[in-house]
Parts: structure tokens; C-alpha cells; sequence
């Protein structure tokens, strides 16, 4: 009875609460629970509803929530305009459509509220929903400075500043991440610690925020090169979450040395006349006082510089530096060089005056020098080796040997060092002419131009037959003289002749003249002569191709049986009467075919 009564009860009361809601009527509003903005854009929020009764009048109303109360923005009645609420936050930049969407223009960080869409439709009563307007505004990158104060001591006991980061105008509020050396570092702001931070948040007029975050640590001599970076994080549309990186700085950190290096910053090996640079330095910061010796012997130096602007080889020896720093005298600072001053000798040649020689005679020279280490000598004319033991020797003096030569000493270990003398050799002698060319002339009677190129010193003078216009002129050790005249028919015939002479003799020789079309015109028979016996060889093969390619034709011809040659008709040519006692017999048996194609005997004829 229980459970049938219970069932029937429950049943009742569902009914009749049915039957008071359609009596009295319901209003349900639905709205965006969410929307969001970036600053400066529109925004709009839905609001849209149901009534479950008719009613005559129904009155959308939004309204922002206040500090003490809600305050009515914008409305519009059933059938009626939408209007906006003057005296608010939101006048001049609101309005209400006829789907009841409330619009905001220019959105600012301010208007990050929660909206109220409320309906009131008269006997069926008076429904609302709230959304919630979320406002976005990326922040400019982070400025991240150094404090202005002097150098960061390492092993304090107390914390110092690193560096300030700020970022501003964002909206939500963004929050600073601290870097070290690409790691973040946990976020303390307890200032007990060693390493910890200083928030501090500013909200600005426009409603934006403008952050600032100062790193404290108490940095050793590892962090001498460590790297600092802040990050901004903010969050925008949708739930993304962005983030904007600073500039990175270093620390200046001071530290007590523990050792010292002293080197040589030449990389070649050092030659007399180099600038030389010797740096000593510790592993400290800041470098603390150097003194620098040389072979026990204090020399000047400026900070951790020792230098030499022309080293010289008595420079040679053993460079000592020495640091001294106040905030670890224990420590060994010290640091030693042995410098070589590499040097070669002046080249000595003997004999070292000019030589003059008679053609055909003997010459000789010695070349000597020393050097730091072992060393090359050669004799060069121009760029040809002719020595590499020191001595230079020409058994039998010709024209063309006369001229400069070059002693050049070297040490092949250290670049660049070298050391080198000249000496001159004039060769004396009766002039010697060089063989002559032949003159070429377009006709007898034109002018020709002759060059007689000669040997000889002193220098010979020249006399030419017949004459003509003449210039003279010196190319190396040749004097040239030039000649222009007419050719003559006696010169056509005769030549013409260069004589030359000086206090050691005379030489004399004659140029040929020639016509240059007697040339072309032999050059012209023998180009058509070789043409000529082209074409007879390209007739020939050609007749050959084609008579090879008749017998191809034929035999095709006679194999397909398109030739009237069978056994009948051979009898009746045979038999026939031919004209000029000429019978010509053509045999195609089947056989006899066969045995050509495959290499086999026919058989006999019976």
C-alpha cells in the first residue's frame, strides 16, 4: 500500500506544479557566458529569450554590476527602439539591437564587468543571465636594465641587484619570468634567501598594467659569464598564452685571480723588424698590477702589454711577468717567455762591382750570408733559378747573358725573411745580326719596312743599301734600327742589305723582297688542287653506294619473282633471235637460290 500510494503522490504534485507554471508563466534568457575582446575593438554580447505565457509588453534591459548597485546601460521595450542610459561608463559607445545584442565599441580594459541581460515580460515574470566581458591587450617587450652601481663583488654574504625588468601596458595583469643562462629561475620572493625577486605592479590610467620585477642574487666566480633575460607572460584570446623576451645582459663581476698566463700574440715566428706583443693576464677580475722582467732585469710595460715596435735579435731572451693581487697574495701569479728573434745577414757578393766582359769570355760570382737558422741561397735572372750553392758561373759569355742577377738569400722556416744583392754584367763584342725576315710588298713599287735587330756593345751603328727613312731605337740588350724605301726592281731582285759596326768588328745581312700575291696565288693553286682531288674521291664513293644499292634492288627484285627471268623465259631468249649476237641468260632455279644463300653445292642438272 506503501509503495502504490507513495507512486500516486509523487505523480499528483508533478501535476499540479505543471499546471501552476502554465498558469503563472516562466521567462528563461540565455546568454554568451563568456566573451572576449582585444582593447580598442567591438564587442558584442547576445542575449536572447523565451516566454512561456503571451505577453503584451516585454522590456529587455543590460545592466553592468557597480560598485554598490547594478546601473542600467541600455534597453529597448517589445516593438520599441533600443535606447542607451546617459550618465554611464559605457555612454556613447553602447547600443542595443532588435535581437536584443548589446554592442560596445572601443572597448577599454575598464569595461572588463559582468553584464546582466534582464527580461521582464509582464504576468509571465521577469528573467535574467549574466556575461562576463573579458578584455585583452598584448604588453610591449620588457626593458631589462643593470643597476647603475659599481661592480658586483663575488662571496658576499649579502644580496645584490642584477638587474631591474619591467613591461608595460598589458591587460590582465602579465606576470615577469626570470632567465639565467636559457634556465628559469623559481620565482622567491622570501628575502632571506640568496636569490630572489621584487614584484611591484602599477595600474595605469587607461586601466593598463605596468609591471616591474628586480632580480637580487649572490652570484660567484661561475656566474662571471652567465647570461640574464626576463620574460613577459600574458595571456590572450581563446586561452593562449604568449610571451615577449627582453634583451640579454652580463654581470660585472669581481673575483680574486688564482693564476696567471703569459703568451706571445705574434702567430709567425718573430724576424728581426717585427712588432712584437707579449700579454700577460689572470684569470681575476679586474686585473690586478703587472711587472715584467727580461732576463732577470725589470722593463717597462703598460697594463698587461710588453711590446717591441722593431725587435732586433738582441732582444733574444727569457721575459718573466709577475701579478699582484691585494685579495689573494697566496696565489703563484706568474708567467715566463722565451723569445727568438729570427735574423738573416746582409748578402755579401763578390766581386760586387758591375762586370764587363768580352763576348765568349768567363764570369763568375760568389754569393755569402748568415742567418739564425738554416738558410738558402740562390742566383736568379728575372725569375729563373740559375744557382742554389752560391756560386754563379757562365763558362762562355753570349749576348743575351748580359743583364741583372740577383743574389737572394732566405731562412725557409721563418716567412718572409730574406736578404738580396744585384749585380750587372755587360757583354762587349762585334755586333752579331739577327736572322732577318723576309719583306713582303702587295706590287713592285710600294714601300716596305725592314727591322735589322742587332748584338753588340758599345753599341754598333748601322748603314743600310739602298737607304731610306731610318729610326733607331734600344728593346733589352738589341738595338733595333728600322728602315722604310721603295721596292724597287732592283731591290725586288737584289735585296736590300744592313750593315753594322763598332770598335770590335762589322756584320752585315741582306732582306729578301717578295710579292705577297705570288704567295696567295700558290696558296690559292694548292687549296683547289687539294679541293680537286676531294671531289674525284667523294664521286667515287658515291658511284660505289649507288651500284651497291642497284645489286640490293635486283636481288630483292628476284626473290619476291617481280623479274620475268624463269627457266621458260631463258629458253626463249636462248632460242630467240638477239640483236648484235648478244644473248643475255638471267637464272633463278629454286635450288641453285638456296645453295648461294646457305653456302651449299646445288645439285647436278641431269
Amino acid at each position: 500500500m506503501d509503495g502504490i500510494t507513495f507512486g500516486r503522490t509523487s505523480l499528483l504534485c508533478t501535476l499540479l506544479l505543471w499546471a501552476f507554471q502554465v498558469c503563472s508563466g516562466t521567462v528563461t534568457v540565455n546568454v554568451t557566458p563568456k566573451v572576449e575582446v582585444l582593447k580598442g575593438e567591438t564587442a558584442k554580447l547576445p542575449c536572447t529569450y523565451t516566454v512561456s505565457s503571451s505577453s503584451s509588453t516585454t522590456v529587455v534591459e543590460w545592466f553592468i554590476e557597480g560598485q554598490d548597485n547594478r546601473q542600467r546601460v541600455a534597453f529597448h521595450s517589445q516593438g520599441g527602439e533600443g535606447k542607451s542610459d546617459d550618465g554611464t561608463p559605457l555612454t556613447g559607445r553602447v547600443t542595443i539591437g532588435e535581437d536584443s545584442t548589446l554592442t560596445i565599441s572601443s572597448v577599454q580594459p575598464s569595461d572588463e564587468l559582468v553584464f546582466y541581460c534582464q527580461v521582464t515580460a509582464g504576468s509571465a515574470g521577469v528573467g535574467e543571465a549574466a556575461t562576463m566581458l573579458k578584455v585583452f591587450f598584448a604588453p610591449e617587450k620588457p626593458e631589462l636594465t643593470r643597476p647603475s652601481s659599481q661592480a658586483i663583488t663575488a662571496g658576499e654574504t649579502t644580496s645584490s641587484e642584477i638587474g631591474t625588468c619591467v613591461s608595460k601596458n598589458g591587460h590582465p595583469q602579465p606576470r615577469i619570468i626570470w632567465f639565467k643562462d636559457g634556465l628559469p629561475l623559481p620565482e622567491i620572493k622570501d628575502r632571506k634567501e640568496k636569490t630572489y625577486m621584487i614584484p611591484s605592479v602599477v595600474k595605469e590610467a587607461s586601466g593598463l598594467f605596468t609591471i616591474k620585477s628586480t632580480l637580487y642574487m649572490q652570484p660567484t666566480k661561475a656566474d662571471k659569464d652567465s647570461v640574464f633575460q626576463c620574460t613577459v607572460e600574458y595571456g590572450m584570446l581563446e586561452g593562449q598564452n604568449k610571451q615577449k623576451k627582453s634583451d640579454t645582459i652580463t654581470i660585472n663581476l669581481n673575483y680574486p685571480s688564482e693564476k696567471a698566463t703569459f703568451s706571445l700574440l705574434n702567430t709567425d715566428p718573430v724576424k728581426e723588424g717585427d712588432f712584437v706583443t707579449m700579454k700577460c693576464e689572470t684569470d681575476g677580475n679586474p686585473q690586478p698590477e703587472f711587472d715584467f722582467t727580461k732576463d732577470g732585469k725589470a722593463v717597462s710595460g703598460q697594463g698587461g702589454l710588453l711590446t717591441i715596435k722593431s725587435a732586433k735579435r738582441s732582444d733574444d731572451g727569457v721575459y718573466g711577468c709577475t701579478a699582484t693581487d691585494f685579495d689573494n697574495l697566496d696565489a703563484d701569479l706568474t708567467g715566463s717567455i722565451t723569445l727568438t728573434v729570427n735574423y738573416i745577414d746582409p748578402v755579401s757578393v763578390i766581386p760586387a762591382e758591375p762586370q764587363v766582359v768580352m763576348l765568349g769570355e768567363k764570369v763568375e760570382w760568389q754569393c755569402k750570408t748568415k742567418a739564425s737558422a738554416k738558410h738558402t741561397v740562390q742566383w736568379k735572372k728575372g725569375s729563373e733559378v740559375l744557382s742554389q750553392d752560391g756560386m754563379l758561373s757562365i763558362q762562355e759569355v753570349s749576348y743575351d747573358k748580359a743583364g741583372e742577377y740577383m743574389c737572394v738569400g732566405a731562412v725557409p722556416s721563418v716567412p718572409g725573411l730574406t736578404a738580396q744583392a744585384s749585380v750587372n754584367l755587360t757583354v762587349k763584342g762585334k755586333p752579331m745580326i739577327e736572322t732577318p725576315a723576309v719583306g713582303e710588298v702587295g706590287k713592285e713599287g710600294d714601300m716596305v719596312t725592314l727591322k735589322c735587330s742587332a748584338y753588340g756593345s758599345p753599341a754598333p751603328q748601322f748603314t743600310w743599301k739602298p737607304s731610306g727613312k731610318e729610326s733607331v731605337s734600344v728593346e733589352g740588350n738589341k738595338v733595333v734600327s728600322t728602315v722604310s724605301l721603295q721596292a724597287t726592281a732592283e731591290v725586288m731582285k737584289d735585296g736590300v742589305t744592313c750593315e753594322t759596326a763598332n770598335e770590335h768588328g762589322t756584320d752585315s745581312k741582306t732582306f729578301q723582297i717578295s710579292l705577297k700575291r705570288a704567295i696567295d696565288n700558290s696558296a690559292d693553286r694548292a687549296d683547289k688542287q687539294q679541293g680537286g682531288s676531294s671531289g674525284v674521291v667523294i664521286a667515287v664513293v658515291v658511284c660505289v653506294l649507288l651500284l651497291l644499292l642497284l645489286v640490293a634492288l635486283i636481288y630483292f627484285l628476284n626473290k619476291k619473282s617481280k623479274l620475268p627471268c624463269s627457266k621458260k623465259d631463258k629458253k626463249e631468249v636462248a632460242s630467240g633471235e638477239v640483236n648484235n649476237d648478244i644473248v643475255v641468260e638471267m637464272k633463278t632455279d629454286k635450288a641453285n637460290e638456296e645453295a648461294g644463300l646457305l653456302n651449299k653445292r646445288p645439285p647436278t642438272e641431269q
